[in-house]
């Protein structure tokens, strides 16, 4: 004989936020997730001491201001000094946005509704981009502010410190990219942050070798174009085509105008790969 059990279920009569609303959630969560917060204390060590290593080189700047007049890193220069920091915050966050989605597989839970595959990557893409600018940007502004309350000699580099938090970002979408799109292809992080990091190596060191070998044969106007090879040697390219920077490299950027395609051209390549991932993990 069956029995009926009253187990407290109740519909919700509440209000309906939609797929604007759930995606703005889920990229705060994830936003949260690539710093630790909400999470045990040794997923908070790795993202916040490289947050110190990238806040220390301006303290000394701003040190340096204020003793010896004089300034210490530039504004322009400060993402392609620092990449190696950056470069590993990526490589060790970036798998912890995608990867436990992917390993859980609750994909299709997410995606059931209200949120679309193009809202999906859109929170996963903005928290990364975020994480990352914030990283970049917070440093350049904390030697702004030193620079204003020291009262450099001359008038402020502000100029130069916008066209650099503007840079940082577009940096950024750019990193977030193709990170995010090369850790989705594994659940395991292990293996996400050992692929992000290769590549990343592999283009930092073969850039030089490049440049150096196409100069050493007199091809000095073919060795220009390895540096966009590298993404923060191309977004500084852009970036000094732009606000007439200084290079940051050991020789003469491409022309300006066809960096900015080719930086363009890289941000949606990485996109739409991240979002055909996705869709096939959908399907699955």
């Amino acid at each position: 004989m069956s029995e009926i059990y009253d187990i407290g279920y109740r519909h919700y009569d509440g209000p309906r936020l939609g797929g604007g609303h759930a995606t703005r959630a889920l990229a705060v969560h994830s936003l949260r997730g690539i710093f630790g917060l909400g999470r045990p204390a040794r997923s908070k060590i790795v993202p916040f001491a490289l947050v110190v290593i990238m806040l220390l080189p301006m303290v000394v700047s701003i040190a340096l201001m204020a003793l010896a007049q004089q300034r210490g890193i530039p504004y322009s220069g400060f993402a392609v000094v620092m990449q190696a920091v950056v470069a590993i915050f990526l490589a060790s966050q970036a798998p912890t946005v995608v990867a436990p989605d992917l390993r859980h597989r609750v994909l299709p839970l997410y995606l059931s509704r209200p949120i679309s595959v193009f809202q999906y990557v859109t929170a996963k893409v903005a928290a990364m981009t975020t994480a990352l600018f914030l990283l970049v940007g917070a440093p350049l502004t904390l030697l702004w502010i030193g620079e204003l309350l020291v009262d450099m000699p001359g008038p402020p580099a502000t100029g130069e410190y916008l066209g650099a938090l503007l840079m940082a970002l577009v940096l950024a979408l750019l990193l977030s990219a193709f990170g995010l799109a090369l850790a989705s292809f594994t659940p395991r992080r292990g293996l996400g942050v050992a692929s992000v990091i290769t590549v990343y190596l592999l283009s930092f060191a073969s850039v030089p070798v490049i440049y150096s070998t196409l100069v050493s044969t007199g091809n000095e106007a073919a060795a220009s174009w390895a540096w966009v090879m590298d993404p923060f040697w191309l977004v500084d390219s852009v970036q000094s085509w732009l606000f007439g920077t200084p290079t940051h490299a050991e020789g003469a950027y491409p022309n300006g105008p066809i960096s900015a395609l080719i930086l363009v051209v890289l941000i949606g390549v990485g996109l739409a790969a991240l979002a055909l991932r996705y869709r096939k993990a959908a399907s699955r």
